[in-house]
């Protein structure tokens, strides 16, 4: 297993569970390697069913936004399943005004977006 600096995982059963190093994903640098380490989870080792836990993040720009469209197009590419969970109702908003909340699979609770994988 890689060792990661923006995300610490854990599993239960199938499912690998990112949660965030950075309680706010704003840096274009730091974004880029989220976005590398994310897609290392799919690409490299494999992972199939993600579920991304963003428990203590506070802000998320557009560059943040983008990166999870590129790795929702990698999971579903590599026929995987990936959820969200836990976000803020700040930046839950954001997803609705984006219209990402139609394309992303958002749970209220990690236990929640457990139950449906």
């Amino acid at each position: 297993m890689a060792n990661f600096e923006r995300i610490v995982i854990s599993e239960v059963g199938e499912v690998t569970i990112v949660r965030f190093v950075d309680r706010k994903i704003i840096d274009a640098d730091k974004i880029q390697q989220l976005g590398n380490e994310l897609l290392h989870l799919v690409e490299v080792d494999g992972r199939r069913s993600l579920l991304l836990n963003f428990v203590g993040v506070e802000f998320l720009s557009s560059a943040a936004l983008n990166m999870l469209v590129v790795l929702d197009r990698k999971v579903r590419s590599a026929g995987g399943r990936w959820k969200i969970c836990n976000l803020r109702p700040e930046i839950h908003e954001v997803f609705v005004i984006t219209r990402l909340v139609r394309m992303f699979d958002i749970r209220e609770s990690e236990a929640e977006a457990l139950k449906a994988f």
